[in-house]
C-alpha cells in the first residue's frame, strides 16, 4: 500500500491550503489516518491524527487552524490549513496505521511572511 499526498505549495501569511492524502495499492482499514510534518533542522512531529471514528488529536500550535477530516470509503485523510503563518513552513507527511505505520512521501508547504 502507498500514500501519495497532494496539495503543498507556496502561500502568503494568512493564507490557506489544502493538504490531499490518497491510498493506493492493498487498502486497509486504517486505525488512524494523519499528518506529521517536519520543518528544515527540526524533527519530526505532530499536526493531526483522526480515527475511525472521526476523533481528532490536534497540536497545540495548529488548534483552532487546522482541521483534519476523512472519507473512509475511499481511504483518504485531508488537511484544511487556515491562517498560515512562517512557523509552519515544512515538509507535511501523510501517515496511516493500521497494524503497522505507513508514511507518504512529504509534500512541501512554504508560508512567506
Amino acid at each position: 500500500v502507498q500514500l501519495q499526498a497532494y496539495g503543498g505549495g507556496l502561500v502568503q501569511a494568512g493564507g490557506s491550503l489544502r493538504l490531499s492524502c490518497a491510498a493506493s495499492g492493498r487498502i486497509f482499514n486504517f486505525n488512524t489516518m494523519g499528518w506529521f510534518r517536519q520543518a528544515p533542522g527540526k524533527q519530526r512531529e505532530l499536526v493531526a491524527l483522526i480515527n475511525s471514528r472521526d476523533t481528532t488529536n490536534y497540536a497545540d500550535s495548529v488548534k483552532g487552524r487546522f482541521t483534519i477530516s476523512r472519507d473512509n470509503a475511499k481511504n483518504t485523510v485531508d488537511l484544511q490549513m487556515n491562517s498560515l503563518q512562517p512557523e509552519d513552513t515544512a515538509v507535511y507527511y501523510c501517515y496511516a496505521f493500521v497494524n503497522f505505520v505507513i508514511w507518504g512521501q512529504g509534500t512541501l508547504v512554504t508560508v512567506s511572511s
